[in-house]
């Protein structure tokens, strides 16, 4: 598997899934989640609000992933996955961390994924530190690695500063 860090709009990569950094609503929010709501179009709010909730208002448990078609946009499919709120380390943060990433890449093996971008998942609103969340992130993409995972990862930055800390993880973790 090949794993590239890209600074880019993740609605415009020509990826087969892109990873949305979802909420457990799985019915929009803002930030990345938000922007691919608006760039898929309704008819992912549809099939998000056809998903089966788990509980009252939770169609995906945090640490967990779920998948859509892709709509309008270039990915064939979309991979919700709902990140941890960081509460200073001490809720199994990296636990829920790392189970978005293998529940994301379990998804892109089960519908045939040759490649997939990531966000950020956790670093925005949530507040997860990008310094923690990065290693965490790369340990658990790794560990996917098996016959039928995705063969190129793209992880997707909003800015200079987050890719650079994402690619002094990867270097740190070569």
């Amino acid at each position: 598997m090949s794993i590239e860090i890209v600074i880019a709009d993740i609605t415009q990569l020509n990826t087969d899934a892109i990873v949305n950094a979802a909420n457990p609503s799985l019915l929009g929010g803002g930030g990345v989640d938000g922007a691919i709501h608006r760039a898929a179009g309704p008819e992912l709010m549809e099939a998000c609000r056809a998903l089966p909730q788990v509980r009252l208002g939770v169609r995906c448990p945090t640490g967990e992933a779920r998948i859509t078609p892709g709509f309008r946009l270039p990915a064939r499919y979309i991979i919700h996955a709902v990140g941890p709120v960081w509460h200073g380390g001490t809720h199994d943060e990296p636990t829920l961390l790392a189970g978005c990433y293998r529940h994301s890449m379990t998804l892109a093996i089960k519908h045939g994924v040759d490649s997939i971008a990531f966000p950020a998942i956790s670093c925005g609103v949530y507040g997860y530190p990008p310094e923690l969340a990065a290693p965490v992130a790369l340990r658990s993409l790794r560990d996917a690695q098996r016959p039928g995972a995705p063969l190129h990862v793209v992880l997707c930055c909003f800015g200079e500063a987050m890719a650079a800390i994402w690619q002094n993880a990867l270097n740190d973790a070569a």
